[in-house]
C-alpha cells in the first residue's frame, strides 16, 4: 500500500481533483477579501452554474461552448442581481453582518429548493459518461480530465494575479479591499467593485462546476458542501490572503486523498468538518505561508 507508485499516484489525484476546489475558494476568497462579506450565496450559484450548463447540454443539446456560456450569463447574471438588489439594499440599511450572513444563506436555500422541484434529487452529470482517457506516464495514470483541470486552474489563477496587479480596475478591488471609505474619497466606486468582483467570482464557479460536473455526479444540495469547502480554505490561508487560500485548498485535497490509506471513504466528510473546526480553533488568522502580493 506505501509503495512509491502508489503514493505518487495519490499525490498526482490529489493535486489533480484539488483543481475545482482551488477555484471555488479563490472566488469565495476574494469576494470576502473585497465586500468583506461571507457570501453563502455562491453555493445557490454553484447550483445555478451547473443545472444551466446541465440544461443546455442535455435538454437543449447545444454545443459545450454556448453551454458553457450559457453557464456564465445565468451564473454573473444572478450575482448582479443578488449585489444590487439584495447586498447593496442591506448596505444601504447599514445592517449588520448576521444579517448579511443569514440573507445569504437563506438566498442559497432557496435556490437550491427550486432547483430540486425543478430537476429532482437524483445525481446528475453533465456528460452521460464521466470516464476520462488515460494516459500512463511514469507508472501513474494521467486522465484528460486531469490535464484539464489543472490546465484551467493555473491559467485562471494567472489571469487573476495578473488583472490584480496590473489593470485599473483590479487596482480599484484592492484599494476597495484594503478601505472602502478610503477609496470612495478618491473617487473609487465601491459599488463598482462589489458587482466586478461578483462577475470575477462568477467565472470561477462556471469553472469549477464544470469541472466538477464532468467528473461526478452532482445533487442540488451538493454546492452547499462545496462552499463549506472553500470556507476552510479561506480560513486556513487566512482571510484576505486569496492565493494561500488557494494553497490551502490543494493541501485539503491531498489530506483527503491520503487519508484512504488509513480511513474509509464514508469518513470523507466527517474529516473535512474536523478541519473546518480545527481551523476555527486553532488557525483564526490562517497559517502562515509564503504569500504573493495580493494574498496579503
Amino acid at each position: 500500500m506505501f509503495e512509491p507508485i502508489i503514493l505518487a499516484q495519490i499525490l498526482w489525484t490529489g493535486i489533480a481533483t484539488s483543481a475545482p476546489f482551488v477555484l471555488l475558494t479563490v472566488g469565495f476568497a476574494l469576494t470576502l477579501k473585497v465586500t468583506g462579506l461571507w457570501n453563502f450565496a455562491q453555493a445557490g450559484q454553484m447550483a445555478i452554474a451547473f443545472y444551466t450548463m446541465f440544461f443546455a447540454l442535455n435538454g437543449l443539446g447545444l454545443p459545450l461552448i454556448a453551454a458553457v456560456g450559457l453557464g456564465i450569463v445565468a451564473t454573473a447574471g444572478s450575482a448582479y442581481a443578488i449585489e444590487v438588489f439584495g447586498l447593496q439594499v442591506l448596505r444601504d440599511r447599514q445592517s449588520g453582518n448576521l444579517t448579511f450572513f443569514i440573507f445569504t444563506l437563506i438566498l442559497s436555500e432557496f435556490t437550491i429548493y427550486v432547483i430540486t422541484l425543478l430537476f429532482g434529487t437524483e445525481p446528475e452529470t453533465l456528460y452521460q459518461s464521466i470516464l476520462s482517457p488515460v494516459d500512463i506516464v511514469g507508472g501513474i495514470a494521467i486522465s484528460d480530465w486531469d490535464k484539464t483541470g489543472i490546465a484551467l486552474t493555473v491559467a485562471a489563477l494567472i489571469a487573476l494575479y495578473g488583472f490584480m496587479r496590473y489593470s485599473r480596475e483590479g487596482q480599484f478591488l484592492t484599494a476597495v479591499a484594503d478601505n472602502a471609505r478610503l477609496a470612495e474619497l478618491y473617487g473609487i466606486s465601491a459599488q463598482r467593485a462589489y458587482r466586478v468582483v461578483a462577475a470575477i467570482a462568477a467565472l470561477f464557479i462556471v469553472a469549477a462546476m464544470y469541472l466538477i460536473g464532468s467528473h461526478g455526479g452532482i445533487v442540488p444540495n451538493s454546492p452547499l458542501e462545496l462552499v463549506l469547502s472553500a470556507v476552510i480554505g479561506t480560513l486556513l490561508g487566512g482571510i484576505g490572503r486569496v492565493f494561500a487560500a488557494a494553497w490551502a485548498s490543494i493541501f485539503l485535497a491531498l489530506i483527503q486523498s491520503f487519508s484512504i490509506l488509513f480511513i474509509g471513504s464514508r469518513w470523507q466528510n466527517l474529516l473535512l468538518y474536523g478541519f473546518l473546526f480545527a481551523t476555527i480553533v486553532l488557525f483564526p488568522r490562517g497559517v502562515r505561508l509564503p504569500r504573493l502580493r495580493w494574498a496579503r
